[in-house]
């Protein structure tokens, strides 16, 4: 079985400064590994975000590449600008790295130890001690479970609302009873990292004393959701695409009113529109038999797209999806966000009159445009998507 590590991490930047000193980086590579690093540069501010920037690139690169550890911090060392004022090239960093099977490697200098979840409840992580070039760095080696956690954080969230709220600040364990507290069984990586900085922030009383990052990392089964959008150019390929579509294995989308009319015409099937949904501004869904979605074209494909470019800002004080929510735009951003590692576009060239008309607005006659975007945005959070015209 192949793994896919669901990663988000959400940051807030130590107050008045314009650049975080915590950096976050992701690689992928071809075989299906992936890599995370988490650093924190000395002090805050631009000093702060180069040694951090550098740190997280290069350790990321180099392990995608097949470097060791040592390797590494070895080039780290000898790479990073020292500060004038203190003298010193220094950055903390928590690395982890996923095989396509499972398995994880973890290493950790003096960043706050990783957290880790199985079944909703905290693993402790049997962890060795490894010196290198001076540094004393914690590894660890094991199997990933479908749904695992695993939560790394920089110190600016264990002192949050240190000397205000907080005599001692947050503190380890208390951060460790939280992150349990909020864990559920489908919770995202991305829900995690923003429930957890938006408590920072109010501990801190929106006034960060400290640059304060949180990456969260769900370990999935791979599944696919293929999603048909409008009619093809030729009426006679509208079985062919229909067929790709429900031949497809994982979760099977339709946007497009017209589109869904003729999915439910090649397979035959009765095409119902639900009428309980919660906003006026975007068409209902519908049922179909063997579907697990069928929404509304353009307006719904625009509203899924300002939701997942909402759902990527960080700052502490953007406002989490509210999933429970029965619009298209919602139910689509789910599938696409949350219960999906790859989507498979099936675009139809149709030309639809509707969105020509000059009175509707402009991006309605965008389709093609916004599947790009949208292709876009979801790659970014890691996922594989593809796009066939028809």
């Amino acid at each position: 079985m192949k793994f896919f590590a669901d990663a988000a991490y959400e940051s807030i930047n130590h107050y008045g400064e314009e650049l975080c000193g915590d950096k976050v980086e992701f690689i992928r590579d071809q075989g299906g590994g992936f890599y995370a690093v988490l650093a924190d540069g000395l002090g805050s501010g631009v000093k702060a975000n180069i040694l951090s920037t550098l740190t997280s690139k290069i350790i990321a690169t180099m392990m995608a590449e097949g470097a060791k550890l040592t390797e590494c911090v070895e080039t780290i060392a000898s790479t990073l600008p020292k500060c004038s004022e203190r003298g010193l090239a220094y950055s903390t960093f928590t690395i982890v790295k996923v095989k396509p099977d499972g398995w994880i490697y973890t290493a950790e200098f003096d960043n706050p130890l990783i957290i880790y979840f199985r079944d909703g409840k905290l693993m402790e992580l049997a962890r060795e001690v490894v010196e290198i070039d001076g540094k004393i760095i914690y590894t660890s080696s094991f199997q990933a479970q479908v749904d695992d956690m695993l939560v790394m954080f920089s110190d600016g969230v264990v002192h949050a609302g240190v000397g205000s709220l907080l005599d001692l600040g947050w503190q380890y364990d208390n951060i460790v009873k939280y992150a349990e507290e909020a864990m559920e069984k489908d919770i995202s990586p991305r829900v995690m990292a923003k429930k957890m900085v938006s408590t920072v922030n109010t501990l801190y009383m929106n006034k960060p004393g400290d640059d304060s990052t949180v990456c969260a990392i769900r370990f999935r089964e791979g599944r696919a959701a293929p999603v048909m959008v409008g009619p093809p150019a030729k009426k006679e390929m509208d079985a062919t695409v229909v067929n790709r579509l429900m031949y497809s294995k994982g979760l099977k989308v339709i946007c497009g009113g017209t589109t869904s009319q003729i999915v439910s015409r090649v397979t035959g099937r009765e095409l119902k529109v639900l009428l309980d949904y919660d906003n006026p501004a975007l068409p209902p869904t519908a049922l179909l038999p063997g579907v697990d979605l069928v929404t509304e074209g353009v307006l719904t494909l625009r509203k899924a797209l300002e939701n997942i470019r909402e759902m990527g800002e960080t700052g502490g004080e953007h406002e989490l999806i509210n999933y429970k929510k029965k619009d298209g735009a919602t139910k689509l951003t789910r599938v696409l966000m949350e219960e999906s590692t790859e989507v498979h576009f099936l675009v139809g060239q149709a030309l639809n009159e509707a969105h020509q008309n000059p009175g509707m607005p402009v991006s309605l006659g965008l389709k093609f445009s916004l599947i790009g975007e949208l292709a876009e945005e979801l790659r970014k959070t890691g996922k594989r998507v593809t796009i066939e015209y028809f």
